[in-house]
């Protein structure tokens, strides 16, 4: 498991893709009706320097009007009031890849050395949030699940923080390679995690979001998800790297090197992103949002699980046609959640039946 293509990689992406970039996304606005999504994502972003940065913030939003949402996913260590004003100026928003408290953020995210991050991505993260324009800047935070570490530690942690959500990602893993954590397809130590999450999280009387369980929570009741992973609305992914090169949803190559790449070299600078999203593979690459195992099209809980994410459901042997290794966990969550909202729905008709015993 594991990928080598960000070897042929650029460092930086070159003026002459910006530009195609931005051409590409115009054609896509003028074209679709719906508005779409622009993450900034790495690596890390703001590698890129004040005026890289600043040229291809300029140029994206020369094409993209600001209801249309533009993102950068940082680690938040190079964050100064320099980029900040940035940001704020081209309605850019950034979102904080942090794990937890210090133990756990250190545990995985490391410099280049080996040291701990943890203390300089709180510094941009104080940065960030004492910006005047930090209720629009400051998107949330992002989390990869330590199952071994205490849910309730995690979430009053996140909460000290002042973010106004946190979105829990599960671990990169398929058939072939489990997940860290997680000693068999069977055991559901990510949804015995997120049990204890949930239930910290909806005593709360003041929580913060939580975009995985406010999905389930979504589902279980008849909405929607607002993200891939959860549920069975189809979200259209592209990604385009350094060098201008197209690809599918980048976690795909989690599985082997180069699994996210279309069978034909596509370049921004050279094919329409307009001609991608109109292509036979572009829309199978798409339906491998829903799953195709016969298990998961005959589970009751499908509309709320989706089958989680397409990387998850990988084996060698299968390719795709398997349950998610995380379906265990899933339906954990899951069941329990619906336990957890029919016991809040009891206890609020028993409360209003009295107090309407009491008023006769």
């Amino acid at each position: 498991m594991g990928d080598d293509s960000w070897e042929d990689m650029p460092n930086f992406i070159s003026r002459e893709t910006i530009s195609a970039i931005a051409a590409n996304l115009e054609k896509v606005r003028i074209s679709q009706t719906k508005p779409f999504a622009v993450v900034l994502h790495g690596g890390e972003p703001l590698l890129l320097g004040f005026q890289r940065l600043k040229y291809l913030l300029q140029r994206l939003r020369s094409v993209i009007p600001d209801k249309y949402c533009i993102s950068i996913q940082s680690n938040g260590m190079l964050i100064n009031e320099a980029i900040l004003d940035l940001c704020s100026q081209y309605r850019v928003s950034i979102s904080v890849s942090l794990d937890g408290p210090e133990n756990i953020n250190n545990a995985n995210r490391v410099g280049h050395k080996g040291e701990g991050t943890f203390s300089r991505v709180i510094a941009g993260l104080k940065k960030l949030k004492s910006h005047s324009d930090s209720s629009f800047l400051f998107a949330g935070l992002l989390a990869v699940i330590e199952p071994k570490s205490n849910p309730v530690e995690i979430y009053n942690f996140f909460k000290s923080t002042g973010t106004k959500n946190v979105d829990f990602l599960y671990r990169d893993g398929n058939h072939d390679k489990l997940p860290y954590g997680k000693a068999s397809f069977d055991s559901s130590e990510y949804g015995t995690w997120l049990q204890g999450l949930v239930d910290i999280y909806l005593k709360d009387k003041n929580p913060i979001k939580i975009r995985i369980l406010d999905d389930y929570i979504r589902l279980i009741l008849g909405g929607r998800s607002i993200k891939e992973g959860t549920g069975i609305t189809d979200f259209g992914i592209v990604v385009i790297d350094t060098d201008g090169t197209i690809t599918k949803n980048d976690t795909l190559k989690s599985n082997f090197s180069r699994a996210d790449r279309f069978s034909e070299q596509l370049n921004i600078k050279t094919h329409e992103l307009v001609d991608v999203f109109k292509s036979e593979e572009f829309a199978l690459s798409h339906m491998l949002q829903r799953p195709t195992s016969e298990k998961c099209k005959t589970c009751q809980e499908l509309y709320v699980c989706g089958g989680g994410m397409p990387l998850h459901r990988w084996s060698a042997n299968s390719e795709y046609n398997n349950p998610s290794v995380y379906c265990r966990d899933q339906l954990h969550i899951i069941n329990h959640i619906r336990a957890k909202l029919q016991h809040i729905l009891n206890e609020n008709i028993n409360e209003s039946l009295s107090k309407n015993r009491s008023c006769n």
